[in-house]
C-alpha cells in the first residue's frame, strides 16, 4: 500500500497489489473518517495502522462508494466503526457480495476469515453531511458504474472521492451507460481541485476537464461500435477485433488492466441493447 497526503487531513490510499484501486480518510482532531476499504485483508489493516498510530485517531466512520470487494470487504477491520452507504449497497452487500465471498473463500486462504459487515446508516436520494474537525464532507449519489454508487466531497479542499463513478476507463459491466455519463457530467460541473478516482492516480484541477471529455467520449464511442455491430453478421467477433484506442482511450492505464475492461464493456453493452430490442419487440407484438 502506498499513500499521501492531499491537503490538510485529507489522505489518499493506493493499492500495490491489486488494481491501482484507492482509499481515503479525513481526520479531525479525535476521529476520522475512511472512504473505501482495499481489496487485501492486508492493505486494509495497513491503512488501519496509519490512520491510528501515525495520526493517532481512531476511525468512526467508514463510507462504502459502492457494494463491489474491492471496496467494502474490509469493513470489518474498523470495528466499532460505523458505516455508511447508499441503501442499495446494503441490499447488494447481503446478496451477491455474501455469495461472492463464499466463492472467493472457496478458491484459497486471502478471504477465508473475512465477514460481510452491513452498512449501518444508509439513504438513497439527496446528501447526507459530516462534519470532521472543522472540514464538511458532504456524500452524494454518483450511480452508473453500479446502481449504488455514492462519492464523497471534501467542501473545503473541493476535494471529491469519487468511488467508481470516475475512473481511467469508465466501467458499466454492473451498471448503466447514461447512468454512469450523468454522474461523470455531473463531476465535471463542481469545480473541483483533486478528483480520487476509485482506481488509479488522483487527477489534478488543470487536468479534470480533459478526463471529463476524455471519459464521455469514451462511452459515445463505445454506444457506436456497439449499434454497428448488430448490423454485422459476426457482432461478437466485431466487437472484440475494436481495441481501447479506437474508441479514443490509452491501453496503458492501470498497468493494461483497461484493455480487458474494455472488451467487458463492449459485450455488456451489446447484451444490454440487445435485451431492450427484444423487449421492445415483444411489446409491439
Amino acid at each position: 500500500m502506498i499513500h499521501e497526503r492531499i491537503s490538510e487531513n485529507v489522505y489518499w490510499f493506493q493499492s500495490e497489489i491489486y488494481a491501482q484501486v484507492t482509499a481515503g480518510a479525513v481526520t479531525g482532531p479525535q476521529w476520522a473518517v475512511v472512504i473505501d476499504t482495499l481489496a487485501l485483508p492486508e492493505e486494509t489493516l495497513q491503512m488501519r495502522e496509519f490512520i491510528e498510530h501515525e495520526l493517532g485517531v481512531p476511525v468512526k466512520y467508514v463510507i462504502n462508494t459502492h457494494y463491489h470487494a474491492d471496496h467494502s470487504w474490509g469493513n470489518m477491520f474498523f470495528p466499532g466503526a460505523t458505516i455508511i452507504a447508499h441503501t442499495e449497497c446494503h441490499r447488494l452487500l447481503a446478496t451477491r457480495g455474501r455469495a461472492s465471498l463464499e466463492a472467493a473463500q472457496k478458491q484459497g486462504p486471502t478471504y477465508r476469515n473475512i465477514k460481510i459487515i452491513l452498512p449501518h446508516i444508509t439513504f438513497s436520494s439527496g446528501e447526507l453531511m459530516l462534519r470532521v474537525g472543522k472540514k464538511q464532507i458532504y456524500i452524494f449519489p454518483t450511480p452508473g458504474h453500479s446502481v449504488d454508487g455514492i462519492s464523497v466531497l471534501v467542501d473545503d479542499d473541493k476535494i471529491l472521492f469519487a468511488g467508481d463513478a470516475f475512473m481511467p476507463l469508465p466501467y458499466i459491466v454492473d451498471g448503466d451507460i447514461e447512468a454512469i455519463a450523468a454522474s461523470i457530467r455531473r463531476i465535471g460541473r463542481m469545480e473541483l481541485e483533486n478528483i480520487v478516482q476509485g482506481h488509479g492516480e488522483i487527477i489534478l484541477r488543470g487536468e479534470i476537464a480533459d478526463a471529463v471529455k476524455e471519459n464521455l467520449t469514451y462511452l459515445s464511442n463505445i454506444k457506436k461500435v456497439v449499434k454497428a455491430a448488430r448490423r454485422k453478421r459476426s457482432p461478437l467477433e466485431y466487437l472484440d477485433s475494436v481495441g481501447i484506442e479506437e474508441c479514443g482511450k490509452s491501453r496503458v492505464y492501470l498497468g493494461g488492466l483497461v484493455e480487458a475492461l474494455h472488451k467487458r464493456n463492449l459485450r455488456a453493452l451489446y447484451q444490454r441493447m440487445m435485451a431492450e430490442r427484444g423487449s421492445a419487440a415483444s411489446a409491439e407484438a
